[in-house]
């Protein structure tokens, strides 16, 4: 976007006559209705999220207490360049700070607490691995300069499995790659050329977690929460409970504009609001969290395989235009979707004793603690976990630690708990964690007898990483549309990266901007792939310390040139 993009924009005309209706509560619709008022000019008091379940926050959770166990279903990388993320919270007044915004005392934090990881990856029962090379040969590093430049349009459905060569499969990287963004071979490799161009300025660090920026606590009391207080200052209306089944869409002489909203409050009596080509729909079509289920330490989560009201709704409304996209491609292979994670509380000083040994460094609050998941090489489940900074919850003891773990092949036997990952109890999940963390099943007990373990099944999670084409996701602002908008990881937006904050909150800009009519832009996606500096940089990182092709005879050219020192 550049400074000179930044404006204050003009109030439309007849905004104080319009309502903005907001379906699904998750930060792609909060971030809309803040830029409906922050740049729209709209009344709080027009602006109505519908959310089907009791609570906001979508994917970005945190509940819980140190009694009962904590639970945070997921976690994100950010980083530095994620503009529109910034741009949002640099306008959300902080809750602990008087004075200061969100964005302010998250900067601060991570500048003064950088991320680093002293431990990313063990194998052999605690081994800490060497994560000083990606481990690519030279025909790992064409393939995935072939991959860089290739385009979307030749790439397809491509799965990543059918795009490299098994080897591949064997390295550091792929190892560090899939435990980071929850790849699998399976998904497609367009997503994970995304990546490879919008994250391409953080590949010197990819081994080591640097250049990543995390919260002070969960994202939920992080981000979500004063974000919802921002809004309830302004009047914005959440209506929980309350489940959307259809719109009603006129589609006439090619434009298309929603009539009516089909819903139920509690699941009562259907009601329709009937909305005019003046009010404003969102949707967050998809989730990744819809469906959820929760274990115990006795009880393993069960994966409920029926129709989400979310998905069932996109369903509803992809039928009335080909332009609303196909969620069928997203949502119709759970067994290939699927993801389980579990959150630990412990405490007393035995499991802050065992994680201070990986992370290599002491548990002290609102420090770093492991610097990113410490990722299980020779796990059957290829199993993860992190402490992220200590405190994560605003009333977390001291004394208490939590951990959060996750897996990518939940049908696998454990090498320890010989069951399937997706049929264990929190006990038997924290079993096999201790078990790959060095620690005999007699000393085991005491890790038990201190610890709650709370497992969440959750069939969608990888959904959005599904082999897709052009068409497969709705445009934020279908071609014809008047008033409706589609808003989060199933909206397609050019360049930009899925399974990420920023993406739906991108989503939130473009599509306030585009249905107000404003002259103004989201700010442009980070363009590092565009930088030869960059490119050089990641370059030496694949090539793990070896020569480069032809780097003898480039550094001669560049000698004596305001480019040495480029290679």
């Amino acid at each position: 976007m550049g400074s000179y993009q930044n404006i204050n924009t003009l109030k439309p005309e007849g905004i104080e006559n319009k309502k903005a209706y907001l379906i699904g509560g998750g930060i792609a619709s909060l971030a809309a209705a803040e830029y409906l008022i922050r740049d729209g000019h709209m009344n709080g008091k027009n602006i109505i999220i519908l959310e089907e379940t009791d609570i906001l926050g979508g994917a970005m959770d945190g509940c819980g207490n140190a009694e009962d166990g904590y639970v945070a279903r997921g976690g994100r990388e950010m980083e530095e360049h994620y503009e529109c993320t910034w741009d949002l919270f640099g306008g959300v007044p902080s809750l602990e700070e008087p004075g200061r915004t969100v964005l302010d005392e998250f900067r601060e934090l991570n500048i003064d607490d950088p991320n680093y990881s002293n431990c990313r990856a063990i194998a052999n029962r605690g081994e800490k691995l060497d994560f000083s090379s990606l481990g690519l040969g030279e025909i790992h590093v064409k393939q995935l300069t072939k991959l860089f430049l290739a385009t979307e349009d030749a790439l397809g459905a491509t799965t990543v499995e059918q795009f490299f060569e098994p080897t591949f499969f064997e390295t550091n990287m792929w190892l560090y790659w899939r435990s980071m963004f929850a790849f699998e071979t399976w998904h497609s490799v367009v997503e994970m050329k995304h990546y490879m161009h919008r994250f391409i300025h953080l590949m010197p660090g990819m081994s080591k977690m640097s250049g990543l920026v995390f919260t002070k606590y969960n994202q939920y009391d992080s981000m979500i929460l004063p974000l919802k207080k921002l809004l309830e200052s302004k009047g914005v209306v959440f209506d929980l409970n309350t489940q959307v089944t259809n719109l009603d869409i006129d589609i006439t002489e090619g434009k298309k504009t929603v009539t009516g909203i089909h819903l139920t409050r509690n699941g009562e009596k259907e009601e329709i609001i009937k909305t005019t080509k003046d009010d404003l729909v969102f949707f967050t079509n998809g989730s990744m969290t819809e469906n959820s289920t929760l274990g115990s330490m006795e009880k393993a989560p069960v994966i409920d395989r029926s129709e989400g009201g979310c998905w069932r709704l996109w369903k509803n409304i992809s039928k009335k235009d080909a332009s609303f996209g196909r969620p069928e491609v997203f949502c119709g292979n759970i067994d290939k979707t699927k993801w389980e994670s579990y959150t630990i509380t412990s405490k007393g000083p035995k499991m802050i004793k065992l994680i201070e040994k990986f992370a290599g460094r002491k548990i002290l609050p609102h420090k770093t603690i492991t610097g990113g998941i410490i990722t299980i090489k020779d796990s059957n489940w290829v199993l993860s976990v992190t402490a992220n900074r200590h405190l994560q919850f605003t009333d977390q003891p001291d004394d208490v630690v939590v951990l959060w773990a996750y897996a990518l092949l939940l049908d696998k036997e454990g090498n320890f708990i010989k069951k399937k990952m997706g049929d264990c109890t929190g006990k038997e999940l924290l079993q096999e964690l201790l078990y790959h963390l060095g620690i005999d099943e007699k000393d085991m007990q005491e890790y038990i007898d201190t610890s709650i373990v709370i497992p969440a099944m959750m069939p969608y999670v990888t959904s959005q990483f599904m082999p897709r084409v052009k068409g497969d996701r709705p445009q934020v602002v279908p071609e014809g549309s008047t008033n409706l908008a589609f808003l989060g990881q199933f909206a397609e937006i050019e360049n930009d990266c899925v399974f990420t904050v920023e993406y739906s909150i991108r989503s939130a800009m473009m599509a306030v901007y585009t249905l107000l009519g404003l002259e103004k832009n989201p700010p442009e996606v980070y363009p590092s792939q565009y930088d030869v500096r960059v490119i050089a940089n990641a370059t030496k990182t694949l090539y793990s310390g070896r020569p480069l092709p032809a780097e003898a005879i480039i550094k001669k050219l560049l000698k004596d040139t305001t480019l040495e020192g480029l290679i």
